[in-house]
C-alpha cells in the first residue's frame, strides 16, 4: 500500500491515465480522474498489442479480457508488398503462458479499462480539465475549467501529446515533432486466411495488418506526410487510401479490393518526442504520450503508457519520499521509453529513404528483443 500520498488527481482518461488511476487505487490512494471529453469516448481503429504490452496488461489483470474480446496470435509475418512471403517476425515470448502478440479494437480496450476504473469506485468527472496548478506545502492546488478547485498530494498529467499539464508546469519541454510520415488506418472485416499480424515492406509505403477479433482487423499504411490546408474529407480518405494500395498483394490487396466508403478510415501525421527531464515538478508528474509520445512502428505506445502508470505506483509504494519516488520513476522509465521513441523514428526514416526490407525487419526484431527485458 502507498503511505506517502493519500489522494491523487489524474488529468486525462486515456490508456496512460487509466492505468495510473488503477495502479494507484489498488494501492490505497483516493484517486480522482478527469477527462476533457464529456462522453469519455475514444476514436480509432485497432491496436496491436505486443508481448511486452500484454505483460503490462497482465499486471493489471486484463489479459484474459483482451484475449476474449480481441485476438491473440502467435506472431507476425513479413511480406514484400506484392504478397511474397519473406519471413516470420522474430517476436520473443516474454514469459511462459503469455502470448507473443495480439490485437484489439481500441474502443473495446478502452471499455475494458473503463469498467475496471468504475469497479474500483474511482470518481470520474467528464468535460473537464485543469486551468491552474500550483505546488504549495507538499501538495498541488488545482483550479478546474468549470471554476471549481481542489487540492491533491499528487497530480498526474496523462492528457495526450498536446498535454495542457505539460504546457502549464514544464516550460523546459516542447511539443512532439513531426517525423515526416503520416499514418492511414482502416477498420475492416478479416481477409480470408489471415490468422496472424502481417507486414508489407519493400514499397515506398509500408503496410501492416493486425487481427483485432474473430472477424475484425485494421490496416495501417505509412506514407510521406504532405502538408495540406484542410483535412481529408471522407471521399478523399477512401479514394487516396485505395489508390495508395495499388500494387499490393496478399491480404493488403484483398482489403483494397473489398474496402467501401462505409468502413472507418482515418489519416494523421506522425509526431514523436522523448521529453527531457525532469518529468516531475514538485508534486506534478507526467506519464504516457504527454512525456514519451511515439509512432506506431513498434506498436508500443500503449504498452509504454501502461508500464509508466504501473512503475509510478510501484515507486510510490516503496516508502521513500514522494520526491524520491518521482525521481526513481523517471530513472526506471527514461532510457526504455527513449529507446522506443528513437527506434521507431529511425525505422520511419529508413522507410522514407526506401531502406531494405530485411534491414528494417531486423531493426524491428532487435527493438522487440530489447523490450522483452523487465520494466
Amino acid at each position: 500500500m502507498i503511505s506517502t500520498i493519500a489522494n491523487a488527481l489524474i488529468v486525462g482518461g486515456g490508456i496512460g491515465g487509466m492505468s495510473t488511476a488503477i495502479s494507484l487505487a489498488e494501492r490505497g490512494v483516493a484517486v480522482d480522474l478527469i477527462d476533457l471529453d464529456p462522453e469519455w469516448r475514444v476514436y480509432g481503429a485497432g491496436i496491436t498489442i505486443t508481448g511486452p504490452t500484454l505483460r503490462a496488461y497482465k499486471a493489471l489483470g486484463m489479459v484474459d479480457q483482451i484475449a476474449t474480446q480481441g485476438a491473440i496470435t502467435s506472431g507476425s509475418r513479413i511480406f514484400l508488398f506484392n504478397g511474397t512471403h519473406l519471413a516470420d517476425l522474430d517476436e520473443p515470448a516474454i514469459e511462459e503462458g503469455l502470448p507473443a502478440t495480439g490485437g484489439i479494437m481500441r474502443p473495446v480496450l478502452h471499455h475494458i479499462m473503463q469498467d475496471r476504473v468504475r469497479a474500483l469506485g474511482i470518481p470520474v468527472r467528464l468535460g473537464l480539465t485543469v486551468t491552474s496548478l500550483t505546488n504549495r506545502d507538499g501538495g498541488v492546488d488545482v483550479v478546474f475549467s468549470d471554476g471549481s478547485e481542489g487540492r491533491y498530494d499528487l497530480v498526474v498529467g496523462s492528457d495526450s501529446v498536446n498535454s495542457a499539464v505539460r504546457e502549464m508546469a514544464f516550460p523546459h519541454m516542447g511539443e512532439p515533432e513531426r517525423t515526416g510520415q503520416g499514418c492511414w488506418r482502416i477498420s475492416i472485416e478479416r481477409p480470408p486466411g489471415l490468422e496472424r499480424g502481417e507486414f508489407y515492406l519493400g514499397h515506398q509505403y509500408t503496410v501492416g495488418i493486425t487481427r483485432c477479433g474473430e472477424d475484425a482487423v485494421y490496416l495501417f499504411m505509412l506514407t510521406p506526410h504532405e502538408s495540406r490546408e484542410k483535412h481529408f474529407d471522407d471521399e478523399e480518405l477512401y479514394q487516396t487510401l485505395k489508390a495508395n494500395l495499388a500494387g499490393f498483394g496478399g491480404s493488403a490487396g484483398w482489403i483494397r479490393d473489398n474496402m467501401t466508403r462505409d468502413h472507418w478510415i482515418n489519416y494523421r501525421p506522425l509526431a514523436a518526442k522523448i521529453q527531457p527531464g525532469p518529468w516531475s515538478n514538485g508534486r506534478i508528474v507526467l506519464v504516457g504520450d504527454s512525456v514519451h509520445a511515439t509512432t506506431p512502428h513498434l506498436a508500443s505506445g500503449a504498452g509504454m503508457a501502461v508500464e509508466s502508470g504501473i512503475v509510478l505506483a510501484e515507486e510510490l509504494e516503496k516508502g521513500a519520499t514522494v520526491e524520491e519516488a518521482l525521481a526513481a520513476y523517471q530513472e526506471r522509465r527514461f532510457e526504455r521509453c527513449r529507446d522506443v521513441v528513437d527506434s521507431s523514428v529511425e525505422v520511419g526514416q529508413l522507410q522514407l529513404a526506401g531502406g531494405d526490407a530485411r534491414m528494417i525487419s531486423g531493426k524491428l526484431s532487435a527493438a522487440l528483443h530489447r523490450l522483452a527485458a523487465p520494466f
